[in-house]
């Protein structure tokens, strides 16, 4: 009987992966137990309540948007609705229970499709200590246009596919193949995927109560979604378990996170703690986000409220907030030595994470390098937007700014209004933000400060920057500087992109132009494809080395490349490498920046004599994009391709191959302190090598390509494949999205 259950479990892992490369139908293994690759034993279905039909609401026509003078944008969707924090008081019930198991509801009712209003809706499963499944649902007549799938971590913000359980990575595809284009009811109909049961439960119920939140009229006799529901507080002090029926609070479990966002073990609790939890939970359970703090735990009281409302907006089946959940960045006012971005992370109408930046003339974060006190800022700066969950609606320069970086305080908030004005479910009118804003060209050669009032460029300021990388002071030009930038303006403000290149500058010409384009998409409301900052990835590997790219993005435009070949041990060859691939690396980085986009470097030409490094370092920068997308269009674990990672001590490298989106091959090399492969190997050596290399067949998820550990039956086998662990590590790390 195990062997028989072995078996079958072994051709779920096999076959699953082919199943989502060919995209054919849910392959119907049966393993509705604990299966090899599952999160832990599959939860309950819990079926989607009943929807009333109800007639259709004539849609507003969206108020046209102007025109901007420069260039033009996307068009502005309709007013915004009015944000507000609903929460219904809870009421009181008995003492504090255990955690309740959610109540099933009925099956789904056929109802018309109209009911549903037309929009993008985020909602999340029943919770549990690891966090919870969540999908940000497109609705357009009645079916799912788009989705994407949440796996949260216990802060409830989405993970890297491959934080996950093994057993979720594939199915993160399979899912959303399966539920693009279905009703509410064939959605709950679809299939779970057989590894990943609990997670695609989860999924199909998030599914089920975004198509309930996006109903035009609401149950009359439900509040909430009965089940189990998790709140966190912008800090990520405490995490709150609250379970309901459909119209009232059941119960209440208050959790302490750790520094790392997760759990707390119950084992560890200070005496402090014990006695706040006991203290704080019975006051949740009687008052809800109405409860008042408990004298003697006012801080601890403040973060636990703050988490009750979180989950009970998560369980309102009419959350009222006016911003659609997920990521979000923006820019503050821009000066002539550089501007602040933030960022952030919305849920439910709070700021639950945030990341400042501190960016310099050239449009690209300064880091370290900032200025001491603005540097000293980020921390406190971070800490007080947090502790309110964003207070953009009251911020006092003078109250709530950082002394010493008094400017940099005041920017940090107004991209943060920024963001949180993109994140609105309905856009207030025009395309743009008004106010001063910055613009470079890709390859620093011009600055603007632009001027944008009711959608008009209203004034432009150009700067040129000289060969050291530094901005031209305006007494510093010659006069054939000042004559160009003076044409430049002028041309500009007149015309806009469209402006016609001044004879004998048309690559200023065009660099102006592209700063343009640059500061009006800093100023746009709307959401660019991939986030801003450095990412780094790596084309596929061989037994010699692989080749690694640091791109840095800026509005989905590369503004800076970092090319070059690294041996097994992960170290630049610099001049080391072969000759040809010396000479490539400048040409392909200037082609790479001439290029600018994912799709240009896609068709740059490879440098003869070093093709297959020409076509590793392209796939490396499209790497880098797929890393850097806002909304992965494949989640997946890894890329597919051959990557390689070294051990701390430079010792052994791995090299993995992925296929199907998950590890599949490896291959151990033990090198010399020179990093080249050494062929004459101990018995110790060779035993661990065996081990990891014929541990998989090369069709399923590798014995080690999920939470891998050291092993032996000696101490120095032990220590080998420590070593061997961590480099195997490193080369996922290379691989991961």
């Amino acid at each position: 009987m195990k062997k028989l259950i072995a078996l079958t479990v072994s051709a779920a892992l096999l076959l699953a992966p082919i199943a989502y490369t060919i995209n054919a139908p849910a392959l119907n293994l049966k393993v509705d137990a604990v299966s090899a690759a599952s999160e832990e034993a599959p939860a309950a279905t819990a079926k989607p309540a009943p929807k009333p039909t109800a007639k259709p609401a004539p849609k507003p026509t969206a108020k046209p948007a102007a025109t901007p003078k420069a260039t033009a944008k996307p068009a502005a969707t309709a007013a915004p609705a009015a944000s507000a924090k609903a929460s219904a008081k809870p009421a009181a019930t008995v003492k504090p229970a255990a955690t309740a198991k959610p109540v099933a509801t009925a099956a789904p009712v056929a109802v018309k499709e109209a009911v549903y209003q037309d929009g993008v809706y985020v909602a999340y499963g029943d919770a549990y200590s690891k966090g919870t499944e969540g999908a940000k649902v497109t609705i357009k007549d009645g079916k799912i246009a788009d989705i994407e799938l949440l796996r949260t971590s216990p802060k409830i913000i989405d993970r890297n596919a491959r934080d996950n359980y093994s057993g979720v990575w594939v199915a993160y595809g399979l899912m959303k193949d399966r539920l693009i284009g279905k009703t509410r009811d064939g959605a709950a109909a679809v299939d779970a995927v057989s590894g990943a049961t609990r997670s695609s439960n989860g999924w199909k119920l998030s599914v089920d109560r975004a198509f309930e939140r996006s109903l035009q009229d609401k149950p009359a006799d439900a509040t909430y979604f009965a089940g189990d529901h998790m709140g966190v507080d912008p800090e990520a002090k405490y995490a709150v378990f609250a379970s309901y029926d459909a119209n009232k609070l059941t119960a209440v479990k208050l959790y302490p996170l750790t520094a790392t966002g997760d759990f707390a073990d119950e084992k560890t609790y200070t005496a402090e703690q014990t006695a706040a939890i006991a203290a704080i939970t019975p006051v949740l359970l009687a008052n809800g986000s109405a409860a008042k703090p408990v004298a003697g735990f006012e801080a601890e009281s403040k973060a636990a409220i703050n988490a009750f409302w979180d989950a009970e907006q998560n369980a309102s089946i009419n959350n009222t907030s006016a911003y659609v959940d997920g990521f979000y960045s923006s820019y503050g006012t821009a000066r002539s030595v550089g501007v602040e971005r933030a960022d952030v992370v919305i849920r439910n109408g709070k700021l639950v994470d945030v990341k400042l930046f501190r960016l310099g003339t050239n449009l690209i974060d300064r880091g370290a390098t900032a200025y001491a006190e603005v540097v000293k800022a980020n921390a406190p700066m971070t800490a007080k937007l947090l502790a309110n969950g964003s207070y953009i609606a009251n911020y006092d320069e003078k109250v709530d700014g950082i002394s010493g970086a008094t400017e940099s305080s005041h920017g940090w908030n107004q991209a943060v209004e920024r963001a949180f004005e993109k994140a609105l479910k309905v856009s207030p009118e025009g395309k743009y933000f008004d106010g001063k804003f910055a613009g470079v060209d890709n390859q620093s050669k011009v600055l603007l400060l632009v001027d944008v009032a009711d959608d008009q460029v209203t004034a432009i300021k150009l700067s040129l920057f000289g060969t050291d990388g530094k901005i031209i002071a305006d007494d510093k030009r010659t006069d054939a500087q000042k004559s160009l930038v003076d044409q430049l303006t002028a041309g500009l403000l007149a015309n806009g992109v469209d402006t016609a290149d001044i004879a004998g500058q048309e690559a200023v010409s065009a660099a102006a132009k592209a700063a343009l384009t640059d500061a009006l998409t800093n100023a746009s409301k709307v959401q660019g494809t991939y986030k801003d900052g450095t990412f780094t990835a790596y084309g596929d590997a061989y037994d010699k080395g692989t080749n690694k790219a640091d791109v840095t993005l800026r509005n989905g435009k590369i503004v800076n490349v970092a090319l070059s070949r690294v041996g097994m041990n992960m170290v630049d060859l610099g001049k080391a490498a072969y000759a040809e691939v010396q000479k490539a690396i400048p040409v392909l980085t200037a082609n790479f920046l001439a290029a600018g986009t994912r799709e240009g470097v896609a068709q740059v030409d490879a440098v003869s004599g070093a093709t297959s490094s020409s076509n590793a370092l392209k796939a490396a920068v499209d790497r880098a994009y797929g890393k850097a997308e806002v909304v992965e269009t494949e989640k997946a674990a890894y890329f597919d391709g051959i990557f390689i990672g070294a051990s701390a001590d430079k010792s052994v490298n791995v090299m993995v191959t992925t296929k199907f989106n998950v590890p599949v091959t490896m291959v151990v090399y033990y090198l010399d302190d020179k990093g080249k492969v050494r062929y004459n190997l101990t018995e110790d050596e060779l035993l661990v090598k065996y081990e990891i290399e014929n541990t998989s067949n090369g069709k399923g998820l590798h014995k080690y390509g999920y939470r891998a550990a050291a092993f032996g039956t000696n101490d120095a086998q032990k220590a080998i494949s420590a070593k061997a662990i961590e480099a195997i590590k490193a080369a996922l790390e290379a691989a991961g999205k």
